[in-house]
């Protein structure tokens, strides 16, 4: 009993030790603080020179740094709503389909008023719409309208503002709350902020527009482009800087910035800590503080050292010679060191949150661009130091694609935009991402053509498919006696021989009637008779009787044997997107003259094989007719034989190769249609002949009669047209080559047996 009492009394003496440490340790501590905070609360010193103190600062008064969120929700909820009163507009909600399915999708253009002042931008954009092939004078047929006021620059501050937009819309018939219009700016807000403003409602117009927020962009509806300068060259435009690929693609400079930093307003913050990461070796982050008119009012201790070292680096030669561009937000979103950065190769490094990056919808920016945050720019050397060479190649080569694809002319900003436009009115056949951001790019991939990539003579090796076995011979009849002449039945005869001929079709383009069935050749191969236009440029119509993807393009009076065709035929297979033939001219520049030469002479170069016998895709019918505008055509109906100037050119802008010549054949003799009148869209012609070889830059020689009359401005029509052609592409597209392609031991001194086409070797 004593026991138990004295295990009872430890365990209780035990349990209030225990109850002591653990729960009077936090009594003490609860009341000692409590204590404290009973005590009197000590109050701030008083200053006896409180008068000589600033006051804090108001809201309105402070300078904001780059962050949209600083703005208050208010302003940034006013400065939207300003603008995108339909901010929930899609397609399916703002757009009338209905007036694109009776003419397809056509673009009218409001008439200018005399008055209307309009900047030199924005005249570039009208020319291009109306240069295009949508364009429509009439706007009962249109699909979509383009206002003729000058909406790029919005900034009030600007000499090209324009004022009372919403008066004058309003006052359009053709307005409809903005209903199935595009709008283009380019620059919106003005000073400090920059805001999405307008100063107009745009109500359910399109709004193609640079510096683009994330916040006010309307996915699928709006567009976001690219900000460009009044000096952006309307067509062709220059090329890219990136020649040559080297490997490893290491450059002098691995990132580079040469601009101006803004000492304060919106956009100051990223572009005044760019110097934290210049180190003067590898990385040059120069920025001046020289512009604006205060700027020395605002300038800070660094301005002055900023300022020497950013006249020691000339800007083109750091474009040429770096990896990495950084390309920061200015004022605005968007800058033109984007466009700059992209024609250069030097693969841009964006820094500007919250901003859409232009034709997002379609141009994968993940294989052109490194997409960096604002707020981690300290981490962007070591960022670009672990990108592989192979991927940093791949960069550059992209880069240099999505430039002379989409970017460098005003041409192909504005026919880029109208695509994209396009193919959201028929999802089933718009283009995917895969032939925006592959070559040759998506303005030359026609989807109401096919969208099978295997349709395609430029997807072959990525769809990992071959063109077809089989070519289509397309015989092209002028003869003004109506019958069938010995060339063209020895032609039928030679081509029907060939092991890869599927068909025969002949384009009659005669006055008279075609011949019976009974008096054409009998081959073993179908044989049809196409009653043309008596147009040059139904030569390259998209007939639908043309079911292989080769086409053989012939003349009547062209000579070609059975072995020619055969080895021409497996020569275009292995280079699809080409054009593969006999006849081959060549251009020049006449600098004496100013502009381009043609000439037949028998040099080491040619760019030019005549479609009088010749292999390319049939796909190249369906561009020549539907991608080039009407007044291409309009100009080959009108010029004689000037249609396979124009196919050379059209593929050679397409593929930026040259053809490809086979066989050492040179003399080759084509009767070729004369223009000697043009009445009601008809071509009225005779037939001349030119000789090759001819005089260096001389048209053939003359001889007497009516046929060297002929044969003299056929070769001066030839010269003019090729200089048209290049003032329309605002460029050379034609490319020059020394490769001629001949079958294995051809000539060489071994048995015949040995060689597949023995018979090209015969003169």
């Amino acid at each position: 009993m004593q026991a138990r009492k004295k295990y009872i009394f430890l365990t209780f003496f035990a349990s209030w030790l225990l109850l002591f440490f653990f729960g009077g340790d936090q009594l003490r501590r609860f009341a000692f603080f409590s204590g404290r905070k009973a005590k009197a609360r000590r109050n701030w010193p008083h200053w006896t020179d409180r008068s000589l103190l600033k006051n804090f600062a108001d809201p309105e008064e402070l300078q904001r740094d780059g962050d949209r969120s600083l703005l208050s929700p208010r302003e940034r909820r006013a400065a939207w709503l300003s603008v995108y009163k339909n901010s929930r507009c899609r397609m399916e909600t703002c757009f009338d389909f209905s007036r694109c399915e009776k003419n397809g999708f056509k673009v009218f253009t409001y008439p200018r008023e005399r008055d209307q002042p309009i900047s030199e931008s924005y005249s570039k954009i009208l020319t291009s719409i109306q240069r295009s092939r949508y364009y429509t004078p009439k706007p009962k047929e249109a699909c979509l309208f383009i206002l003729s006021i000058d909406t790029l620059d919005r900034d009030h501050l600007s000499r090209q503002y324009v004022r009372d937009v919403d008066e004058k819309i309003r006052g359009f018939p053709l307005w409809n709350g903005g209903r199935n219009h595009l709008i283009f700016n380019l620059y919106s807000g003005t000073w400090p902020n920059y805001t999405e403003d307008l100063g107009f409602d745009i109500g359910q117009a399109i709004l193609a527009k640079a510096s683009f927020d994330t916040e006010s962009f309307r996915p699928g509806f709006d567009i976001s482009i690219p900000l460009f300068s009044r000096d952006h060259p309307q067509r062709g435009g220059e090329r890219g800087w990136l020649y040559q690929d080297s490997i490893p693609p290491k450059k002098k400079y691995l990132l580079v910035f040469k601009g101006k930093r803004y000492l304060t307003g919106i956009g100051s913050g990223t572009r005044n800590a760019l110097h934290h990461i210049h180190n003067g070796k590898d990385i040059i982050s120069l920025t001046t503080c020289k512009h604006g008119k205060d700027w020395e009012k605002h300038k800070d201790t660094r301005c002055d050292k900023d300022n020497v070292d950013y006249e020691k680096f000339d800007y083109q030669e750091l474009l040429h010679n770096s990896t990495f561009c950084i390309v920061p937000r200015g004022r605005r979103l968007g800058s033109f060191r984007f466009l700059e950065a992209l024609q250069a190769a030097c693969i841009p490094v964006l820094l500007s949150d919250g901003w859409e990056l232009p034709f997002a919808e379609a141009i994968d920016w993940g294989k052109a661009a490194i997409v960096g945050s604002e707020r981690l720019l300290l981490q962007i050397p070591s960022a670009v130091h672990c990108i592989h060479p192979e991927r940093v190649l791949a960069f550059q080569q992209q880069t240099q694609f999505l430039w002379d694809a989409y970017f460098s002319s005003v041409d192909k900003i504005v026919h880029t935009t109208l695509e994209i436009i396009k193919d959201r009115l028929s999802p089933h056949r718009s283009r995917s991402r895969f032939l925006w951001n592959t070559l040759p790019g998506g303005l030359l991939v026609l989807p109401d053509f096919s969208t099978y990539l295997g349709d395609f003579p430029f997807y072959y090796l990525q769809h990992g498919s071959s063109p077809s076995e089989k070519f289509t011979a397309f015989i092209r009849a002028m003869s003004q006696a109506g019958s069938l002449s010995q060339p063209i039945l020895r032609l039928i005869q030679a081509v029907s021989g060939s092991q890869y001929c599927a068909q025969i079709l002949v384009l009659w383009s005669c006055e008279n009637l075609p011949p019976p069935s009974g008096k054409w050749p009998q081959t073993t191969v179908p044989l049809t008779i196409i009653q043309g236009r008596r147009k040059l440029s139904d030569r390259f119509f998209p007939y639908g009787a043309i079911q292989t993807d080769a086409v053989l393009s012939l003349d009547e009076h062209t000579s070609l044997s059975t072995s020619e065709v055969d080895f021409a035929f497996v020569v275009w297979r292995s280079f699809p997107e080409r054009i593969v033939g006999f006849p081959t001219r060549s251009h020049f520049w006449d600098p004496e003259q100013g502009h381009w030469g043609y000439t037949s002479k028998w040099t080491n170069e040619l760019s030019i094989v005549l479609t009088t016998a010749a292999f390319y895709h049939r796909y190249y019918h369906s561009l020549f007719t539907e991608y080039l505008p009407a007044g291409l055509r309009e100009l080959v109906d009108g010029l004689a034989a000037c249609e396979d100037i124009l196919m050379n050119v059209l593929v050679a802008a397409v593929t930026k190769l040259p053809p490809i010549k086979v066989t050492q054949r040179k003399q080759h003799k084509e009767m070729v249609p004369q223009q000697v009148g043009y009445v009601d869209g008809v071509v009225e012609t005779l037939l001349s002949r030119e000789w090759s070889p001819s005089p260096l830059h001389s048209p053939p020689a003359q001889v007497k009669g009516t046929a060297g009359a002929a044969g003299s401005r056929r070769f001066s029509q030839r010269q003019d047209c090729l200089n048209q052609l290049v003032d329309w592409f605002g460029y050379m597209p034609l490319v020059s080559s020394q490769l001629r392609l001949d079958p294995v031991l051809f000539k060489d001194q071994v048995s015949v047996l040995r060689k597949k086409y023995p018979h090209l070797e015969k003169p």
